[in-house]
């Protein structure tokens, strides 16, 4: 009784600050096509330099962001993460929309699937078309992979544990470069989208999916809390920085938000682009800013920052609830009013 009690004042708590947050929100156009960015082509344009220093300016701010700090949560996230997290954030109509861009349906594509985790992502490259053995999966987690290799479509697939940042294929080597949930957690996103350029042959598609940032203010406070939540326009900006050329994004969502993005979501993008000519990106970087084999904090701060994270993530958890409740509160009216759910979420 004294559990459903602090459950239920818990409820009542999150029910308050997601409704002000609903009161206050700042509200932008959503219908509003995202463009690129233009940038010089690699061939006529120098080589252009980007220093560590460069790096987003907010990104000290948010407390699941170091290697470490990742890999510690995914430690515990990958107990429910096919049960949990992927019904309220990451469908399998979601993942498939987002793959259509990537063009994944050709069975002898040589396809490397970045951060991959748990092989979500994997299973929906396979369903495409993609031969099991022809996909490379890498991820910095043990605990995820572990989970991907008692998967049977994924048998026959390589597993690597291994960094973004920092790819263990050669320049010029991969038809397909796919990433979905992944690039939140990286500390230079800039240097993992010049790695996907680098490894694929010339004419190859990346294909980058991601959350994006919300304009709602008490979710940009929770958001740059717990993790990186990109704009649309530095997923641009980071493609074309790379040298990738056709850049596209494309919009995505759990169905019962119809649409709405203000508070952010989780996976909210697929960005793709294609790598034009051979060889590694013409955007030098400096040294990595980290390895995951060398902290950048020490224990008890990594402890501290993992702990605050996880607590800002966890109203994340708590949005998908919330808006399927509020489409169904609102599905009644929708009998007798076509328009409710896209006027009333």
């Amino acid at each position: 009784r004294r559990h459903a009690g602090k459950m239920r004042r818990i409820a009542v708590l999150f029910a308050f600050v997601v409704v002000a947050a609903e009161a206050f929100h700042v509200s932008v156009p959503l219908n509003r096509p995202a463009r690129a960015t233009v940038r010089p082509s690699p061939a006529s344009a120098p080589r252009m330099t980007l220093s560590a220093a460069a790096s987003r300016p907010a990104l000290a701010k948010r407390f699941v962001q170091h290697k470490q700090e990742a890999l510690t949560f995914y430690r515990f996230l990958s107990i429910v993460y096919d049960t949990v997290v992927n019904p309220g954030h990451w469908t399998e109509e979601m993942r498939d929309e987002a793959l259509e861009p990537a063009k994944v349906e050709w069975h002898d594509l040589d396809t490397v699937d970045v951060g991959a985790g748990t092989g979500f992502c994997t299973l929906g490259i396979v369903k495409a078309g993609v031969r099991p053995e022809k996909i490379t999966m890498i991820d910095q987690s043990p605990h995820q992979l572990a989970k991907a290799r008692k998967k049977e479509p994924l048998k026959d697939v390589t597993i690597l544990q291994g960094d973004a940042e920092d790819l263990p294929f050669d320049t010029d080597s991969k038809d397909r470069y796919v990433s979905a949930g992944s690039i939140e957690y990286w500390p230079e996103p800039q240097r993992g989208i010049c790695e996907a350029y680098r490894v694929l042959k010339p004419g190859g598609l990346a294909c980058v999916i991601g959350p994006v940032y919300p304009t709602n203010p008490i979710s940009r406070f929770f958001a740059d809390t717990w993790m990186l939540f990109p704009t649309e326009k530095e997923y641009f900006d980071w493609f074309a920085a790379a040298g990738f050329k056709d850049i596209k994004l494309k919009r995505i969502g759990p169905w019962w938000y119809h649409g709405v993005r203000r508070h952010g979501l989780i996976m909210g993008c697929s960005v793709t682009g294609r790598k034009a000519a051979a060889g590694e990106s013409p955007l030098e970087l400096g040294p990595k800013v980290e390895d995951v084999a060398e902290p950048a904090v020490g224990a008890a701060a990594r402890l501290t920052r993992l702990i605050l994270g996880t607590a800002a993530g966890f109203y994340y958890f708590c949005v998908p609830v919330y808006m399927l409740l509020k489409h169904l509160l609102i599905w009644p009216l929708s009998l007798v009013w076509k328009g409710a759910h896209e006027k009333l979420m």
